[in-house]
């Protein structure tokens, strides 16, 4: 029997559902602290948390463990790197809880709109005030959703009864995807521009901390509701702060930088501020732990890992041949723009790598998408793909043609409703290094990608590299690689430079126009 712990208050549908599996042997305690409990039983082989630290120290008193599942989608609170260091696979369970936070922003909406919460106490306190409570309808108004993952597709669902326009912005959702939920693929201004609300559903992470900054939150219409049940860190605060009462915003919050008790930096401009209730309703509760179960269950019967967060790369796979994966796709989303819909994506693997295809298009979807992390499995990006309406095709390959071991990623867009562009990339690793060996037509690059690339597409011409040389030197900006090849017929360059520091959109702009590029862009890798 395989002993489960699980120390939270989870639905006993994890315990019954595992005791009648019958190999397992389950210990739900709520009552003690994590530390002392795992000192009662060392012999625990999987661990089930909500929001418990799976601390380096409660890996090490427990040397049979060998899986965690978070009973929800975020793991920070488990240190999945030493669990990796000790062969302990760590799970999720995504999906769970997000009809719980969908219903919460409707939840928020209504009780902002109509004063619920200040109405209540007021009238508890003997008063009267319907003057001052004056509320609004729903019904009518356009709402945006930034992010149009599970959870933003499930608020759109939400809202169909209240007869709303539905603005989405998500780069990684097809136009037909949206429509099917009743909703417009708009660029992200024109949802701050047009909506008189906006729900935010995007990770936390380096390409969207502080997105919604000063220069989108100055587009919002004056009097619009800004609703935030997704990460804290990707509104920058004090923007919101120096705009709020000129524009007569309404902030709507249920995030923060921790989740614990003390004053919130937010109470100034929090018109309603909850305590991180998402993902708290006794369903997402039963549906997490359901889950949890039947994930573990599936993991020892039939060796199902799609949503195994840690595991290292298959044995047998260079560990390089996944980043360039990663580097590969990044490239492309680059190129595209990133608010660019997806509408195709497909892989040629040569060499050895064809066996590990699955494992390497989890490493593209993550670099196309926000919301894909890379650490989950294939199945999960197959789900993810075709939750967001983009279609994925993998060639056969012919190892005739001598591409030894390399991958191929064309990422096929939609510029508007009538055109489409596609990217395609190829790349290798030489010496242990990432090289990227062709983008469309201008092939033998062999350009490393690292730290920032400038990527500059012209009518071949004496002297083009010379501005752009100049017009970087002017913003104090080095070269530190270049290629400069042609395509087939001679007729275009690509002017492709490693440079030694991030620069902005108005600056590749300004090259731009300068060289009357025919395309124009900047990729941090």
């Amino acid at each position: 029997m395989k002993k489960v712990l699980i120390p939270t208050k989870l639905d006993t549908v994890a315990r019954d559902t595992l005791k009648a599996h019958g190999s397992y042997e389950v210990v739900q305690d709520d009552s003690a602290d994590l530390a002392s409990l795992v000192a009662r039983h060392p012999d625990t082989y999987a661990l089930i948390v909500r929001s418990e630290k799976v601390t380096k120290d409660i890996i090490d008193a427990l040397p049979s463990l060998k899986v965690v599942i978070r009973a929800g989608a975020g793991y920070n609170t488990i240190d999945i790197k030493h669990a990796r260091s000790k062969g302990v696979d760590v799970m999720n369970t995504p999906g769970a809880n997000a009809n719980a936070v969908a219903e919460e922003v409707i939840a928020l909406m209504l009780a902002d709109a109509r004063h619920v919460v200040p109405a209540d106490a007021d009238t508890r306190a003997g008063g009267w005030e319907k003057k001052r409570f004056m509320g609004r309808e729903i019904t009518g108004k356009t709402v945006g959703i930034v992010g149009f993952g599970a959870i933003g597709q499930l608020v759109a669902k939400r809202l169909s009864g209240f007869d709303v326009k539905v603005l989405a912005y998500d780069p990684f959702l097809s136009e037909e995807r949206a429509k099917d939920l009743g909703a417009e693929s708009v660029e992200l201004a024109d949802i701050f521009e047009k909506c008189d609300y906006v729900s935010l559903h995007m990770p936390e992470n380096e390409e969207t901390r502080g997105i919604i900054n000063k220069s989108l939150i100055a587009r919002m219409k004056n009097g619009a509701t800004l609703i935030n049940c997704a990460r804290a860190g990707i509104v920058n605060e004090a923007d919101l702060r120096a705009l709020k009462a000129d524009k007569k915003l309404r902030f709507l919050n249920d995030v923060y930088p921790k989740d614990e008790a003390g004053p919130k930096s937010v109470a100034d401009i929090a018109d309603i501020m909850l305590p991180h209730l998402g993902a708290s309703t006794h369903e997402a509760n039963f549906n997490a732990a359901s889950r949890s179960a039947t994930q573990l269950i599936g993991y020892d019967d039939k060796g199902i890992a799609s949503y195994v967060v840690n595991r290292d790369v298959p044995e047998g796979l260079d560990r390089a041949y996944s980043e360039l994966a990663y580097a590969l796709a990044h490239l492309c989303r680059g190129i595209a723009g990133g608010s660019k819909q997806m509408k195709l994506i497909e892989t040629s693997f040569y060499g050895d790598l064809a066996k590990f295809g699955d494992w390497l298009l989890v490493q593209i979807v993550a670099a196309l998408s926000d919301d894909f992390d890379r650490t989950q499995g294939y199945d999960a990006a197959l789900e993810y793909l075709e939750e967001m309406g983009v279609e994925y095709f993998n060639r056969e390959t012919d190892n005739r043609k001598g591409y030894g071991n390399s991958i191929t990623v064309d990422v096929t867009t939609s510029l508007d409703a009538a055109h489409f562009q596609r990217i395609s990339v190829r790349g290798t690793v030489a010496e242990g290094n990432m090289m990227i060996s062709r983008i469309n037509d201008f092939d033998k690059l062999y350009f490393e990608p690292v730290g920032t690339a400038a990527l500059f597409i012209y009518k071949d011409r004496p002297g083009v590299i010379g501005q752009i040389g100049n017009a970087l030197a002017e913003a104090g900006i080095n070269i530190d690689d270049m290629r400069n090849p042609h395509d087939p017929t001679g007729a275009h360059s690509l002017a492709l430079m490693q440079i030694s520091q991030k620069i902005d959109a108005q600056l590749v702009e300004k090259i731009a126009r300068k060289i009357e590029a025919l395309h124009a862009s900047c990729v941090d890798f």
